[in-house]
């Protein structure tokens, strides 16, 4: 398997291939050598080591399958997709929502091109470790229901997707409570590009 495993990582697990065969056969602690039951023993261990050495050579490929799989059943988790680009398939209805994490809080995000900013919950506020009842909600903006109010704040660590991490990131804290909190344009320009093919949004940063 060329460039997966190094000839050192290849010889040391072949040394300890011998040294288990010849544990497990009896031929360190036993006295009589039963050749049948020893190649049986060795060619077992033959097994589970090549078991390990593919599983080990391939472990990016499982990971990515993995993530893969989980985005088809649990669209907010995202998958990657190649270096420095992560893609999320469409939820149910319609709408693109990644799992991410605010000072090390996990919360689920809605990609809402029609915001402006990176928008907490007060209820993932608070998670997050922001005390909502410290804020001061003076920022107006429009919404569905009318003219509500935020308040700013700084996140010292956004996490997005498992893959984008970002710091000192202005949002903002809704003073009504919201079923999701929001990524906005924002955060979308913060990143190299974004895109959307059918029921697929595929980010990309630097």
């Amino acid at each position: 398997m060329p460039g997966q495993v190094t000839k050192g990582d290849q010889f040391d697990a072949l040394q300890l291939l011998g040294f288990l065969a010849l544990v497990s056969s009896g031929l360190v602690f036993s006295r009589q050598i039963k050749l049948g039951e020893a190649a049986r023993n060795a060619a077992i261990w033959i097994g589970i080591a090549g078991a390990i050495l593919v599983g080990y050579s391939f472990r990016n490929d499982a990971v990515s399958l993995f993530e893969r799989v989980r985005a088809e059943l649990l669209p907010a988790y995202a998958a990657r997709a190649g270096d420095h680009a992560i893609t999320v398939n469409a939820s149910e209805d319609h709408g693109f929502y990644v799992m991410g994490q605010v000072n090390g809080a996990t919360i689920r995000f809605a990609i809402d091109t029609g915001a402006n900013g990176v928008v907490l919950s007060p209820a993932d506020a608070e998670r997050a470790g922001i005390d909502p009842a410290s804020l001061k909600f003076a920022l107006p903006s429009e919404t569905a229901n009318g003219v509500g109010y935020t308040a700013p704040v700084t996140l010292s660590r956004l996490d997005v997707g498992g893959q984008i991490h970002l710091t000192d990131v202005p949002a903002e804290v809704d003073k009504t409570p919201m079923t999701v909190s929001l990524l906005g344009m924002a955060f979308l320009h913060r990143l190299e590009s974004f895109e959307v093919k059918g029921d697929q949004m595929t980010l990309r940063w630097r």
